[in-house]
């Protein structure tokens, strides 16, 4: 196996010479906003690296994001989805007026959150927004494991019970809830969502989980592991698409740290690679993508997952 060191450098060529592969955006149909890489956890494999005290990304705020919904409705974009990830979003002081500004607009929204302490004190909002907005208003918890052990082996201790109890209290108002877990441990796709289904049961949420509806299992993923970069010829070889992938139908917006402006990137994986950077608008960001980055083998092509996406049966 080739060094993992001379691996993903040349935007075109493999560390085999081999040409890229490399994918356009079809359409855009939906757009991510990181919030800001502040969480309220530091996870042992977080992708971006969040905690408490990473301010790289800063916090997100309603004038950052209308321009974006405007160049949509401009440019008569195909988005309908708008979703919103970090770091934890509920650490951001301006999140409820974003969602409620982005609902207002007439996108649906999801919010990625670990759900664990940080929805406490949004409650009021968060219940005005479910009666305001209904369906249209989602979020995905992070629930690594559907055993306290591999959870809390990720998030730290006593995390696995305060983040059952919200999202029973979120079931329980019925706010459109879904599970996103992790493969920390290599079991077949049916047994993990057999197991998350026992743990609702267990702690009485009436949550029936469907894969492809309400849970989604990602592949883990490790910038030490030497993945295989891929070329255009791995397309046929693994049976896959380029229209397959996030980047074919997904941006992410990110203001880093000082920055007066926001920049795109092509997916919610890449947050600080600079290489990756499409410019300041949707348009500009229209650019063909070169999969030049572990994750991009890692967590899309050879994981088969998208951060908007679902399981695939």
């Amino acid at each position: 196996m080739i060094d993992s060191s001379l691996k993903f450098i040349d935007p075109l060529k493999t560390a085999k010479g081999e040409d890229r592969a490399y994918v356009d955006l079809k359409h855009l149909k939906t757009l991510w906003f990181n919030t800001g890489s502040i969480c309220n956890l530091t996870c042992q494999n977080c992708y971006i690296e969040s905690s408490p005290k990473n301010d790289r990304l800063s916090f997100i705020s309603v004038s950052d994001v209308l321009p974006y919904l405007a160049e949509i409705k401009e440019n008569r974009l195909p988005t309908t989805l708008v979703g919103l990830t970090g770091g934890e979003p509920f650490t951001n002081p301006q999140i409820i007026p974003v969602i409620e500004n982005i609902l207002n607009e007439g996108f649906d929204v999801l919010v990625l959150t670990n759900a664990f302490k940080v929805l406490k004190k949004h409650q009021t909002d968060l219940l005005r927004l479910k009666e305001k907005f209904h369906q249209k208003f989602k979020l995905r918890i992070s629930l690594d494991h559907y055993t306290k052990e591999v959870h809390e082996e990720e998030r730290g201790s006593d995390t696995f019970i305060e983040t059952l109890q919200n999202i029973s209290w979120l079931v329980k108002h019925q706010f459109s809830v879904a599970i996103a877990g992790r493969s920390l441990i290599k079991e077949p796709l049916d047994q993990a969502v057999e197991g998350y289904q026992k743990l609702l049961h267990d702690f009485e949420i009436p949550l029936n989980l469907m894969i492809g509806e309400n849970i989604v299992i990602f592949p883990e993923m490790d910038q030490q592991h030497n993945v295989p970069e891929i070329s255009t010829s791995c397309w046929s070889i693994l049976h896959k698409e380029p229209t397959d992938q996030m980047c074919s139908s997904e941006r992410m917006i990110v203001k880093k740290k000082g920055a007066v402006k926001a920049v795109v990137m092509p997916c919610t994986l890449l947050a600080y690679d600079e290489r990756f950077e499409l410019g300041e608008s949707l348009l500009s960001a229209k650019q063909r993508v070169y999969l030049n980055h572990p994750f991009c083998s890692q967590f899309c092509v050879l994981g088969g997952a998208s951060c908007s996406a679902k399981n695939k049966d």
